[in-house]
């Protein structure tokens, strides 16, 4: 009984349809879960909405924690370990704005609208592409935080060179520019990025030469990661795809 629980509460795989069915409701229960925060106002129906999407929840994390050695493979141990794995967690962190609408006793747990938004990584459970794009960070983690270091490591000097080489109040207008360094820091993230809001920029020549030099090169830095992600990307399908194939032909023989 609960291995049946178990493959039907699993990402569904092909031909199993009780599985490819809990996984639609999960899909539902999550899309309908956020539609409140999209809304200022409180309406009845969003309290109905909370507490249908919360007990399916609950339900769902129950039935987990049921089948949790069969996941984990510990035995008796995958009960203890279960709810500090990464999934659990991101479980539990969903179920706990709502369950203030089951229970006066959980007032307590009242927790701000923001940590409903945690319920949209439950998407990536159920998610083919998802996973897939999961695996590729997974195997490039390496370069990509790599690149990050070297983003972080350029945003800082960009941010020093600046707060040093302009003036902290604008001699024109007499309106403050860059007034500490964390002003620096916030121009050299939006500059390497390209975006540039513009609600800060500098006002010197040499300030405007180093901005067009962290632009030019925020290009180059931002565009390392794109190609390392999409060529994984690319081989991660072809790998899927490859499998696939295989598989179809062992079935078929």
């Amino acid at each position: 009984m609960r291995r049946r629980i178990f493959s039907i509460i699993e990402p569904a795989h092909k031909g199993n349809k009780a599985s490819l069915a809990y996984d639609i409701m999960m899909l539902i229960a999550i899309t309908a879960s956020v539609i409140p925060l999209m809304f200022s106002e409180d309406h009845p129906v969003f309290r109905v909405i909370e507490l249908v999407t919360v007990t399916i929840f609950i339900i769902d994390y129950l039935l987990r924690w049921l089948t949790s050695d069969f996941r984990l493979h510990r035995k008796g141990f995958s009960y203890v370990l279960y709810p500090f794995t990464g999934w659990a967690i991101i479980d539990l962190l969903s179920i706990l704005p709502g369950l203030s609408l089951i229970g006066k006793g959980f007032k307590i747990l009242r927790v701000t609208r923001l940590v409903r938004i945690v319920r949209l990584f439950k998407f990536f459970r159920y998610s083919s592409k998802i996973r897939v794009l999961g695996n590729v960070l997974r195997k490039e983690r390496r370069i990509l935080f790599s690149v990050l270091g070297i983003c972080v490591f350029y945003v800082f000097i960009t941010a020093l060179v600046m707060f040093n080489a302009e003036p902290h109040v604008n001699p024109l207008t007499g309106e403050p520019t860059f007034r500490d360094f964390f002003d620096a820091l916030y121009w050299a993230t939006v500059t390497l990025t390209t975006v540039g809001y513009g609600d800060m920029v500098p006002v010197t020549d040499i300030g405007r030469f180093i901005s067009m030099l962290s632009s030019l090169f925020g290009v180059a830095i931002i565009a390392l990661p794109s190609g390392v992600i999409t060529a994984s990307y690319l081989d991660e399908l072809r790998a899927q795809k490859t499998e696939q194939k295989s598989n179809q032909k062992q079935n078929s023989e």
